[in-house]
Order: C-alpha cells, then sequence, then structure tokens
C-alpha cells in the first residue's frame, strides 16, 4: 500500500513498509524512510498501480480550474474529498482524490489550509489581491530572464545599466536587477562583474573606480552647500618682525603651514611654526561644521582630489603670500649651540607669509651642501640662512626622536609621485598621459617640514594634556610587528615617532581631527587654565569618541581608494610605456603560498604565482602577464633571481630616469599611505 501524507508542511508520497494505529513506517521514491503518525496521513493508495496514480493525479492537478474549483467549494470548512465530489463528480476516483488534494495544497491563494486534509476557501477579495500579485510576479520573473537572456548575449539592458553600482555594491537580493544579474552569472559560470563586462556595462575602468567610490561614500554628489562665506577676522593682532615662508609642492592649493625663525646670529634662536586657523571662524555646530564633519578629510588621488573645505573658504584661510593671514603660532626658543628647548609659547595672530617656497622646485638647489655653504652669493630670494637653521634644528630633532625609537627611519619603500596631462577641470577621464616620478623623502626640506610639523604636534598635544583638555592623539604602544596605530583622547607614547604624545594639529584644512585639535587649542590660547571648562569638547565627551571613530574610517577607506587609483595608474603607466619585465622585492614567503612582492619602483604588491621557494628581502626580476585595470589584477611569470650587483638593477634605473620624471602636486604620496603605521610624515599632502 502507498500513502499521501503531509510532512512540514509539503505532500509527500510513499509506499508504506509498516503500520500501526499510531504511525507508519514509510519510504519515499528516494528511499528516505520516514515516521508518520497517524493525524498526518492524509490519502491512502491501497491498488498496486499507485505509483502510476500519483502521477495522473499530479498532472490532473496542474490541469485543475482553480477559480472554478474557488466557486463550486463549499463556503464552510470542507474536506479535499468534498471538493473532488463538486469538482469532478459524485463518486471519484483515488487519482481524482489525490489530484483534489494536491490541487488545493498548492493554491493557498484560493484555499486557507487547516490541517489534516480540511480547507477553507479565501474570501473574494483576497483571491483577487494574490492573483494581481501572481500575475506580477511572473511579469517580474518574465523581465529577470530577458534580462539574463540579454546579458549571456553579451549585451547589457539599459535598466541594468542603470544600477550597475548598486548590484555590485550593495546589491537587493530580492530585486530584479540583481536576480538577472546573478542568473546570467550562474548560466555562464563567470564572475558578475566580468558578466557585466563582456556585455559592456563598464565603459571605462577609471570611471568604473571613481564612480564606486562616489556611491559608496558620496552617494550625494560632492558638490558643496551654499551656506555663505566666511571671512578672516582682521582684528587679531599682527605678528611683528615675523618672516615666515610655506614649503609645499607647486600645485598646493591648501597651504595650512608655514615656518619662521628669528635671533639668528645670536644666542637663542625663537621658531615659528605657524599653521592656518580656520578654526576661528568655522565655528562647532555651524554648518560648515557639519560638512566638514561629512567628509572628515580631503580626498586625494593622481590628478585630482576631493576637499575636505569649499574653494572660497579654503583660499580665506590658506597661508598665501602677499598678505596677512590668521595663524595659530607655535613659538619655540632653542639655544643657539646646544638647541636645547627653552621654552614655547602659542598666540593666536595674523602672520604675513613672505613667500610660498615649492620643494618640487628647489630640492635640486636647496641641497645639503647647498645649506651648510657660507658663501655670500646665494639667491637671495631664499632665505639661506633661515634654511640653514632650520634643516640643522630638523637633523637634531630626528636624531632625538631616533633614540627614542631605537633605531633609524629608513624610507626604504618607492615613494612614487604621479602627474596626469592635460586633466580636464572635473578630473580625468582615464584617458590621460600618465607620468611617475620619486618624491625624494629625507631631503633637506622635506625633512624640515616634517621634523617641525612632529615638533608642534607633540608640543601642542602635551599642552593641551597638561591643561586637562581632551584632544584626538595619535599612539602607537611600540614597533613590534601588527602592532598599530590607534586613535584616542589619552597622550600615549607614539613609538613610530618616537615621541611621548602626538596629537594631528597642523593642517586643520584637510583633516577634520585636526580641526577639531585647532579648537581645543584656541580654548587653551584664550582660557589658560580654565581652558577644560569652556574648550568645545570636554572630557570623556561622547562627541568626541564619535567623531574619531567617524574619522578614523573615512580616513582608511579615503586611503584605500588613493591606493587603488594609483594601483590604476601605475597599470596604465605600464601599458602606455609598454613595461613587460619589472624587478620586484619579495615582502612575504609563507610556506605553501605564493610569495607577496613589490615592484622596486611602483606602488605595485601583488602575488607571484607559480614561482621557486623565495625568501623575503630577495630581488626577482618578472615578466609581466597580466594587467588589468578593472580588477586591478596584475599576473606575473617569474623570470629569475637578481644578484643586487647585477647590471639588470642599473638598467631598471636608467629606464625609470628617462620616465615618468614629473610629480603630481595634488595627492598624498603612496609611501605615506602604505608607511602611515610606521612613520607618520606631518607634510603627507599638500
Amino acid at each position: 500500500m502507498h500513502l499521501i501524507f503531509e510532512d512540514a508542511g509539503k505532500l509527500h508520497f510513499g509506499k508504506v513498509l509498516s503500520e500501526t494505529d499510531s504511525s507508519a513506517q514509510v519510504e519515499l521514491a528516494t528511499g528516505k524512510r520516514l515516521k508518520v503518525k497517524a493525524s498526518h496521513r492524509l490519502l491512502p493508495l491501497p491498488s498496486n498501480q499507485a505509483p502510476d496514480e500519483w502521477a495522473q493525479a499530479q498532472t490532473l492537478a496542474n490541469e485543475m480550474d482553480l477559480n472554478l474549483a474557488w466557486e463550486f467549494a463549499p463556503t464552510d470548512e470542507f474536506d479535499f474529498m468534498d471538493l473532488a465530489r463538486e469538482y469532478f463528480q459524485a463518486h471519484p476516483t483515488a487519482t481524482e482524490n489525490a489530484a483534489a488534494l494536491l490541487g488545493l495544497h498548492q493554491a493557498p491563494h484560493y484555499f486557507r489550509r487547516l490541517g489534516k486534509g480540511r480547507f477553507k476557501k479565501a474570501p473574494a477579495d483576497v483571491v483577487e489581491q494574490a492573483l494581481l500579485a501572481i500575475a506580477r510576479k511572473k511579469e517580474q520573473q518574465a523581465q529577470i530572464q530577458t534580462w539574463a537572456d540579454e546579458l549571456v548575449a553579451g549585451r547589457c539592458p539599459d535598466e541594468i545599466r542603470e544600477q550597475l553600482f548598486r548590484i555590485l555594491f550593495k546589491p537587493d537580493k530580492n530585486g530584479l536587477h540583481a536576480q538577472a544579474v546573478s542568473q546570467a552569472a550562474q548560466r555562464k559560470q563567470q564572475p558578475i562583474l566580468e558578466v557585466l563586462r563582456n556585455a559592456g556595462a563598464i565603459d571605462s575602468a577609471y570611471a568604473f573606480h571613481w564612480q564606486r567610490f562616489l556611491f559608496e561614500h558620496f552617494p550625494k554628489g560632492i558638490r558643496f552647500p551654499d551656506h555663505g562665506a566666511l571671512s578672516a577676522p582682521e582684528d587679531l593682532p599682527l605678528a611683528q618682525g615675523v618672516v615666515a615662508y610655506s614649503i609645499d609642492d607647486s600645485f598646493t592649493t591648501e597651504i595650512d603651514d608655514a615656518l619662521s625663525v628669528q635671533g639668528l646670529g645670536t644666542d637663542t634662536w625663537t621658531v615659528g611654526i605657524h599653521i592656518a586657523a580656520p578654526g576661528v571662524a568655522l565655528l562647532p555646530a555651524s554648518p560648515w561644521d557639519q560638512v566638514a564633519r561629512e567628509r572628515l578629510s580631503t580626498v586625494y588621488m593622481p590628478g585630482h582630489k576631493i576637499t575636505m573645505l569649499p574653494d572660497t573658504l579654503v583660499q580665506a584661510f590658506s597661508l598665501d603670500a602677499g598678505k596677512p593671514v590668521p595663524a595659530l603660532s607655535l613659538y619655540l626658543r632653542f639655544d643657539a649651540q646646544t638647541l636645547e628647548c627653552l621654552g614655547s609659547e602659542t598666540r593666536l595672530e595674523r602672520v604675513n607669509i613672505a613667500a610660498n617656497l615649492r620643494h618640487d622646485q628647489l630640492d635640486e638647489v636647496v641641497t645639503e651642501s647647498w645649506l651648510q655653504s657660507t658663501s655670500t652669493s646665494h639667491d637671495q630670494a631664499l632665505p639661506h640662512a633661515e634654511l640653514s637653521a632650520l634643516f640643522r634644528l630638523a637633523q637634531h630633532l630626528k636624531k632625538g626622536r631616533e633614540a627614542v625609537r631605537g633605531k633609524p627611519e629608513n624610507f626604504n619603500r618607492p615613494d612614487p609621485v604621479f602627474r596626469l596631462s592635460d586633466v580636464p577641470p572635473n578630473g580625468p577621464t582615464g584617458h590621460e598621459t600618465v607620468h611617475i616620478g620619486q618624491r625624494r623623502r629625507g631631503a633637506p626640506l622635506d625633512l624640515i617640514v616634517a621634523e617641525t610639523m612632529i615638533l608642534a604636534n607633540r608640543t601642542w598635544g602635551q599642552w593641551m594634556a597638561d591643561l586637562g583638555v581632551p584632544a584626538i592623539y595619535r599612539s602607537q604602544a611600540s614597533l613590534a610587528p601588527g602592532i598599530k596605530v590607534r586613535m584616542g583622547t589619552k597622550p600615549l607614547p607614539h613609538a613610530g615617532m618616537g615621541v611621548g604624545c602626538y596629537a594631528w594639529c597642523t593642517s586643520p584644512l584637510r583633516r577634520y581631527a585636526d580641526l577639531v585639535n585647532q579648537w581645543q587649542i584656541l580654548a587653551c590660547v584664550r582660557q589658560g587654565p580654565t581652558a577644560a571648562l569652556v574648550a568645545p569638547f570636554k572630557p570623556k565627551d561622547s562627541e568626541l569618541l564619535g567623531v574619531i571613530s567617524a574619522f578614523d574610517s573615512a580616513y582608511t577607506a579615503y586611503n584605500a581608494h588613493q591606493s587603488s587609483m594609483e594601483r590604476y595608474w601605475t597599470l596604465k603607466y605600464l601599458k602606455q610605456e609598454g613595461v613587460s619585465e619589472l624587478l620586484v622585492q619579495v615582502i612575504k614567503d609563507l610556506p605553501g603560498q605564493s610569495p607577496m612582492v613589490r615592484a622596486s619602483e611602483f606602488p605595485l604588491v601583488f602575488p607571484l604565482l607559480g614561482a621557486p621557494e623565495l625568501h623575503r628581502g630577495q630581488t626577482v626580476l618578472v615578466r609581466l602577464a597580466h594587467l588589468d585595470e578593472l580588477s586591478l589584477d596584475v599576473r606575473a611569470e617569474y623570470i629569475r633571481l637578481i644578484d643586487q650587483s647585477d647590471a639588470a638593477s642599473q638598467d631598471q634605473a636608467q629606464f625609470l630616469d628617462g620616465h615618468g620624471d614629473g610629480e603630481d602636486e595634488d595627492l598624498a604620496p603612496t609611501g605615506v599611505v602604505l608607511a602611515l603605521d610606521a612613520n607618520e610624515s606631518e607634510n603627507p599632502a599638500p
């Protein structure tokens, strides 16, 4: 005997192996055996032709006119056999009874299940709504099928193209677009991105990366709202006797630091570190503060940037030469012989900027030998004496930090700078010519800026801590591998920098953390010992912790985008110049895995597949087999191990000397992003 029964809301058919009053042992066609309670047994099929009857019942159920069955069904609760008598004949066969049971069971929009084979027909309005929903579902499935067919055929429907980034990065798995793409990917046995690319959904790899970033981080666009202009206050005292100079790249638009030296030729020098002061006009909780808090940082990438603040506001507070500008000035007194710091003072004032020096134009002039020269024939436009004093101080400060670190700082990673030719006003399109140069980390001007900014950040950080004013600090417990830099409100040591505490304060036009710290420093300047009572952020302020969390997350995401775009333009450059071979260094060699390698002269890290056993630090010559600008994938083939004295190293160096000799001053160099935790330069981006 066979039996139709219900289990877990579904109908099953199987052969009865044994039976009692309370249950039966039933074997399904799959061989699976189930124990069926008496209350779940719905219809026995004792005939020897039961399997055929079950198959016929399924066909008959599919042919039933459910609307007619609903019309014939009793108004009150009924049994499936009652419907069989109404729909088929007065004395239905076992097959017709089974068909009625199946038909009722698979039509919940017409009939509500009550259990034990009993049903009740749904109200007319419910049926109407259900039928509309079913029709709509069929239309949707047809639409999904149509779109999937188009994608499989290598054509992208406009509706899919319009939802491209949502499908890829924030898909609604129940949405029609995502289902169609998923179905096409399954049919073609390819990743979704590959299916869309082959269908022509992605016109430009550059536009893909750019729009993806905007979609994820600037869904409302990058235009600034109109909250009105902010003007620099003119009632601040003018610094007397101060001749200040900024040091940046040629295309820097956010000049937020400058330096001055007084007292040369005497026993005591006074070094001034002057920081742009937008915090005197851009106040906490103001509309422009809300804009800055949403963006949290300027976003840098080759050939383009998204500024944290609008150009009009930046121009009002940027330390441009030729006009008095508001500045938060830190004056530090040093013994001219020993360079011992004798004290410091912070003032809010206006400072005249004598000149905006550009290190990319002057690095070949302002060399260590030039600074140490006593000749009187120096270019009068350059402050030789001041720069010489600052370079001597920078060397002294660096030596002191390295003593605390326990080892010297080495800039041993490629630090390329990108320049794109003929970039349109709205940013690159991906068709620009790429030039890749190298930033001279540790060059005199670079060292001067880096060390003086570190000095300002640690001095102001300690001053706020001494006054009990909370601030945003960066700390690192040790230089041990895996110990990362963390942000918090406590003035803890920073092992990587070799300082007792460290607060970002010197880039308020570019980083929200610096702007917050500037507000806190301004409270210290104005109120002194009672600053903690009036500072915008109080001790244990939950809002400050929220700012830290948001900033850290955004800064990480922005750096990741910058790195991705640098990788994109590097791949473009390699194709543009026809580079087929690269020198790389092994940076990770885990057993059983492909070694990770880094290009010697480019910001490019990738696994080297199929290589023999290699060890960290070894130099290898590889052949570039595949460069994918969309996925940013790099596949390379091992050629041979290189002796460090091999002539190939010289060949590679000569190749680079002849290509990519320009610099793009509108981005933060890769070296800063990649090495930020180990060596936080305080002039990472213009």
